[in-house]
């Protein structure tokens, strides 16, 4: 059994991600390594997977057209390199509690169904920040947890993540560019072994591809419009799951008080919290009122985050 580092997993999903035999090969290798394919050897398998280019879609321009399986490779790539960044907060019950709030939230999105599903994970991080990947996966910092009062203001942020999932923004940050080069590379090389050199520059698209996304998400930010968009999202969310509305904008003026001028956070990335509560106001909901969690999910907030 052959362990693989971080670029030959990138290779090895760079390919992968952009056929369908490939997803059908994947299935045949294990979690972060290459195991034992019987007859068939690594070089076989990789040869089947760069064959499988052929059925790459030639129609494949823009994000619209990238597969969920394509995604959630995408996706799944993007949150390893995250945990590079930000070091996982392994606090079973919160996690657990976290989950059952955003998988409960997820169910009322636009987009309920994934090629993986939704996973949610608490980051040990006094950032004040949260990062949702093209495939579902949604991190929140123990800052951000911080800055919610009960579960629905905690539901807001969830709500918030998962509409930036179903508006594909995540997916919108990789530039028109390489997508032009992925599609380069596959007409070029399809029904063939790649060679050396093409499947470089296939890695090399890869690689680039997750850290325009990475970068977003931690360093740039999404655009205003973007962010105001998933304030949206995330209202319609919030109201069709049972919770709160108003829930948005508390959550965000708790925000404002805890965040530090200058600090590379969600301050640094997104709108001003004011900002935001003002054009949530502006738009079809108006000004919401404010209602307070029920004394349930007020309790089993206050229990599960102890500590956090």
């Amino acid at each position: 059994m052959k362990d693989l580092n971080r670029r030959e997993m990138l290779r090895f999903l760079s390919r992968l991600g952009l056929s369908a035999a490939g997803m059908t090969a994947f299935s045949c290798l294990g979690q972060g390594c290459i195991k034992d394919l019987g007859s068939i050897s690594v070089q076989d398998a990789l040869g089947m997977v760069n064959s499988g280019l052929t059925v790459m879609q030639a129609g494949l321009k823009t994000v619209e057209d990238i597969t969920p399986e394509q995604a959630y490779y995408i996706g799944r790539s993007t949150g390893a390199i995250l945990v590079q960044q930000y070091k996982p907060y392994w606090n079973r019950s919160a996690n657990l509690y976290l989950n059952m709030v955003g998988q409960s939230l997820a169910q009322f999105s636009q987009m309920p169904i994934l090629y993986d599903g939704y996973h949610f994970l608490l980051l040990d991080s006094d950032d004040i920040n949260a990062f949702a990947t093209p495939s579902g996966l949604i991190f929140v910092t123990r800052g951000l947890v911080r800055c919610c009062s009960d579960e629905d203001m905690l539901a807001a942020v969830l709500a918030h993540e998962i509409a930036h999932v179903q508006l594909k923004h995540g997916l919108g940050a990789i530039k028109a560019s390489r997508i032009n080069s992925f599609l380069n590379v596959a007409a070029t090389e399809g029904g063939k072994y790649l060679d050396a050199d093409a499947a470089e520059k296939l890695d090399q698209v890869f690689e680039s591809s997750l850290d325009d996304i990475v970068n977003t998400m931690v360093q740039s930010g999404y655009s205003k419009s973007q962010e105001y968009d998933a304030d949206m999202g995330a209202v319609g969310i919030l109201e069709k799951t049972g919770y709160y509305p108003a829930a948005l904008p508390a959550m965000l003026q708790n925000m404002e008080s805890k965040l530090v001028s200058g600090r590379h956070d969600f301050f640094a990335t997104h709108p001003s919290p004011a900002n935001r509560i003002a054009k949530l106001q502006s738009g079809q909901y108006g000004a919401m009122e404010m209602k307070y969690s029920s004394k349930v999910r007020f309790a089993r907030f206050a229990r599960q985050t102890r500590g956090v």
